[in-house]
């Protein structure tokens, strides 16, 4: 995937592959860095997850680029504009979702051009968006070295030029931030936010460059003592949400919640945006968004409660669920769940279930194998990561539709144990079904089937073997709804015909009328039909 550059080899443009590199370095590079970023983020707010969100949001990012690339050969224009409208739905926090803004403001002007030119006009649009987004900017934040990153280069020139010129001017314009912000000034640091800046920028000039510049001070200059540093007195809750709201009523939202609040920065358009602000009535802050439109995936955190946890333990609980298909990863993480992607042919080794565990950096981690054959290799994973530290319960998920049923009921304010029991429950009600297609002739449970025959596997058992995808699925529905059942659950991937869903639809309506139906695209990657009933 990474672009590899010779010594003597540079690059003039951004082309759609260049920017998949360099969303691959930054979610790297954020990675490695996560935790030093958290251990100096003081402002607005002392609560240690400027790092960690930073990261959640190049995650986002990241994965939405990866989904274009695995369904087509997209140019420039897609790639960026997948960028950032990852970012925008899974920005984190006061300096992610900044971050997001700052990605969207590129992507405007880079899906026109990559070439240096069009990068220094993509820099100034980035600065000028992000600052418009915060109701109050503030010198000495990561709005001050994205606008030093886009006056360092606002003469354009070649793009190793401009790459070059707009991280050293970022780098500049962090070191000088400790002497921007007194709370930074008593605590001997830099912007946390602008750090997470200058790390992004960094990979955007070895993706350019083939070199990857030296890292920025992170470490406190003269650690203070925890008592002359406390958090700044402000607002008690941090309110997240996805917005689909028009124009007009997200300027009339801007103006409640500044009411209501602070750090309030309202990022998106063309109906989308992600809403953050600082509050001490949440409630308020959650209705404003009502009034203006549908909000969603809303997140609140205390951040007393958070404090407390210390800054390598953000969330009380978190899901990790391995999944096939992009689609479904999708949707389990609109769902909250840390995902972890199989491959045809490939599981998920103990070692990417483990990093998965503890990149959702969470006391308690409620483990979704989803696999009938992945059982040792989670319970493998489960056991290194409780010997760190981490409450972990593995659910025994035997296929993805249970998985999906688990998530569905999952509910992190409840006591672990009560969760866990709920979620167990929902999973273990849902019967599964998938269907695949035999490579070669077998004898299987339900007699000998040839290459190219279609399998019905009923609880991992082959229970029906036909010629047409259709009929197959027809008739494993009617043997799983023998049984009784008032959901049906289809997961269809993108190489299946597009008519199949609708047809199943059409046969449950028919045929049994208390039966509900729900559709879900597992993209690609996946086999062609899973089905769940409840």
């Amino acid at each position: 995937m990474s672009r590899a550059l010779q010594p003597s080899e540079e690059l003039v443009e951004l082309d759609a592959e260049a920017v998949r590199t360099w969303c691959a370095r930054a979610l790297d590079a954020l990675a490695g860095e996560r935790d030093a970023i958290d251990a100096i983020n003081v402002y607005p707010v002392a609560d240690g997850d400027t790092g960690t969100n930073l990261y959640l949001t190049a995650e986002a990012a990241h994965r939405a680029v990866e989904a274009v690339f695995a369904a087509s050969a997209p140019d420039t224009a897609e790639t960026v504009r997948a960028m950032a409208h990852g970012a925008l739905l899974g920005a984190r926090g006061n300096s992610g979702t900044i971050l997001s803004q700052l990605l969207r403001g590129m992507a405007g002007v880079l899906a026109a051009g990559g070439d240096g030119d069009h990068l220094a006009r993509a820099l100034a649009e980035a600065s000028r968006a992000a600052r418009q987004a915060v109701a109050h900017p503030v010198d000495g934040t990561i709005l001050t070295v994205a606008a030093a990153a886009a006056a360092a280069c606002a003469g354009g020139g070649r793009l190793v030029d401009v790459a070059r010129n707009a991280h050293q001017g970022a780098t500049t314009a962090l070191a000088a931030t400790s002497g921007q912000l007194d709370v930074l000034a008593r605590a001997g640091v830099v912007d946390a936010g602008g750090q997470g800046l200058v790390t992004v920028l960094g990979a955007l000039l070895e993706t350019v460059t083939g070199q990857a510049p030296p890292p920025a001070r992170t470490a406190p200059t003269t650690p203070a003592p925890a008592e002359t540093c406390p958090t700044e007195d402000g607002p008690a809750y941090e309110v997240i949400y996805l917005l689909e709201a028009g124009d007009a009523a997200v300027e009339l939202l801007r103006g409640r919640l500044d009411a209501l609040g602070d750090s309030l920065v309202v990022v998106g358009g063309d109906g989308l945006w992600n809403v953050h602000v600082h509050v001490d009535d949440p409630g308020a802050a959650v209705e404003a968004g009502i009034e203006a439109g549908r909000p969603h995936r809303i997140r609140i955190t205390h951040f007393a409660a958070e404090a407390a946890t210390g800054p390598a333990e953000r969330a009380q609980r978190a899901v990790v669920a391995v999944v096939p298909g992009e689609g479904l990863a999708g949707l389990c993480a609109e769902a909250g769940a840390t995902t972890v992607r199989t491959r045809p042919g490939e599981p998920p080794a103990g070692d990417e279930l483990l990093d998965a565990i503890r990149r959702a950096h969470a006391r308690e981690v409620v483990l979704l194998p989803n696999d009938t054959e992945l059982r040792q290799t989670a319970a493998a994973a489960a056991e290194r990561a409780r010997a760190e530290g981490i409450r972990v319960a593995l659910i025994p998920t035997r296929a993805a539709v249970q998985g999906i049923a688990a998530l569905a009921v999952h509910e992190p304010d409840r006591r672990f144990d009560e969760d866990v029991v709920a979620m167990t429950a929902a999973a273990g009600a849902t019967r599964y079904a998938e269907l695949a297609v035999a490579e070669r002739q077998s004898f299987t449970s339900a007699g000998v089937c040839q290459a190219g025959d279609v399998l019905g596997l009923i609880e991992g058992d082959v229970a029906v073997i036909g010629k047409d995808l259709t009929e197959t699925a027809r008739t494993v529905l009617d043997r799983m709804l023998s049984a009784g059942g008032e959901l049906v659950t289809l997961v269809v991937a993108d190489d299946t015909p597009p008519g199949l869903a609708p047809d199943l639809e059409r046969h449950v309506r028919r045929g049994y009328l208390a039966v509900d139906t729900t559709t879900y695209h597992a993209g690609t990657g996946a086999p062609p039909l899973l089905i769940g009933v409840e």
